[in-house]
């Protein structure tokens, strides 16, 4: 068993970054926009390869099996490399920890069967072959998971599976294999108990590509969102990914986990568009004075310092509550990350694009595409209202469970204590 959880773990890390990935952006860059959706230039297979001889591969695994390499970080350790590999959009990646792969790597250890593990997590691991995830629909409000209208029907010798998707990743990426689909499989059983995970093979008969979907007016040529029709796809009996009724479930498996490395990914990518901010404000002059020196560039800067402290705070410690409590014990400190870092993020990105002026509108900074990753990630893996929802319930219930009797009894006036009125011994108002 290959176990590299040593204390410079992170700080080889950053070293590899500014050593092999940083000065091969520009590179990544006009190979993405030259070539198909998708498509992988040859240096990131020997990147691969020098990050795996490193001891810096399959980093975001805590339970990883024992014939795997990898790290076996928890979230609390992984979470900070989680940042510095956010730094560059395709950096995780390298180290075999990139959505969706590694959510779908989460769901396979925790609930996948032994088959399923030599067949569909063996190779992923290995960074073989990639996979997407299939939930949100473009005809129904999936923000309500229970919405969620594609259909597992069970044909006895095999599953039957009909539905429309959009945002399924990975597609035009070499070894894209297959997709997890949240589908209703039995429509008559309680709301939470309907929907089923499954494994769908993207080559099957009736698995259908319509389109690769731009965000915001960017394409995201290197890892696209693909609208999917399933029409009348037989998938084997031995694909179902968890028990059946308990899709939202194995869902879940990957949510709780993705929503960490999100929101720390997003506040390092937060954390380079702060660098450049500072930067060009050094650089530029306007009336006289760099702009730096102007008192609104400093507000910017201030804001987004203390932002993202906030955020990496809040994040670290919603990793330590998965760590300790599982997905479900620590939904709430979860709900809050996703609601608070995408807002963060948002705001770093959109001050950075003001300082950068004309340049943060183009593609010559990577300031513009950042700002639409973090307005998109304010809707991916449930929309800000839904977290809200989530926080406030939790909130109201720890509140009533902490102070049963309550508190206002103790530090507000009581209006009904007539001993107010009778002590004062006072006459009628007139």
């Amino acid at each position: 068993m290959d176990d590299h959880r040593t204390p410079d773990l992170g700080t080889r890390l950053q070293a590899f970054m500014t050593r092999e990935i940083f000065p091969r952006v520009k590179e990544m860059n006009r190979f993405i926009a030259a070539n198909p959706p998708g498509a992988r230039p040859d240096f990131l297979a020997d990147l691969k390869r020098k990050a795996r001889d490193e001891g810096l591969w399959n980093l975001g695994l805590p339970s990883l099996p024992d014939w795997a390499t990898g790290t076996r970080l928890s979230n609390s350790a992984f979470a900070p490399m989680a940042e510095t590999l956010g730094w560059v959009h395709w950096a995780a990646e390298v180290f075999n920890c990139h959505a969706p792969d590694l959510p779908t790597m989460e769901m396979l250890v925790a609930i996948g069967t032994e088959e399923q593990k030599a067949r569909w997590l063996k190779p992923m691991l290995e960074g073989e072959v990639c996979t997407g995830f299939s939930m949100t629909e473009p005809e129904t409000a999936s923000s309500d998971a229970r919405n969620i209208a594609a259909e597992i029907e069970d044909r006895g010798d095999h599953w039957l599976v009909n539905g429309h998707k959009w945002f399924t990743g990975n597609h035009g990426v070499p070894g894209w294999a297959f997709t997890v689909l949240i589908g209703v499989s039995d429509p008559d059983a309680a709301a939470y108990a309907r929907h089923s995970a499954l494994i769908v093979p993207v080559d099957l008969p009736g698995v259908h590509v319509v389109r690769d979907i731009p965000v915001l007016g960017f394409s995201h040529r290197f890892r696209p969102h693909a609208e999917m029709v399933f029409d009348n796809v037989k998938v084997p009996k031995e694909n179902l990914l968890g028990a059946r009724g308990k899709g939202f479930a194995a869902a879940q498996v990957r949510l709780a986990t993705a929503r960490i490395h999100h929101c720390m990914r997003s506040i390092g990518g937060a954390e380079l568009m702060l660098a450049l901010m500072c930067e060009r404000a050094r650089q530029r002059q306007t009336f006289g004075s760099p702009i730096a020196a102007h008192g609104k560039v400093q507000e910017f800067v201030a804001h987004s310092r203390v932002e993202l402290e906030q955020a990496r705070l809040l994040t670290l410690n919603a990793a330590a509550a998965l760590d300790a409590k599982g997905g479900k014990g620590a939904q709430a400190e979860i709900s809050m990350i996703k609601l608070a870092v995408a807002q963060a993020c948002h705001g770093v990105a959109d001050r950075a694009v003001q300082v950068f002026g004309a340049m943060g509108m183009t593609d010559d900074s990577p300031a513009a595409d950042f700002l639409a990753g973090m307005r998109a990630l304010r809707i991916y893996d449930g929309p800000d209202e839904v977290h809200v929802r989530t926080i406030a319930r939790h909130e109201f219930a720890a509140q009533s469970a902490a102070y049963p009797e309550g508190l206002m009894r103790y530090f507000c006036t009581d209006f009904s204590d007539e001993s107010r009125w009778r002590a004062a011994g006072g006459g009628a108002a007139g």
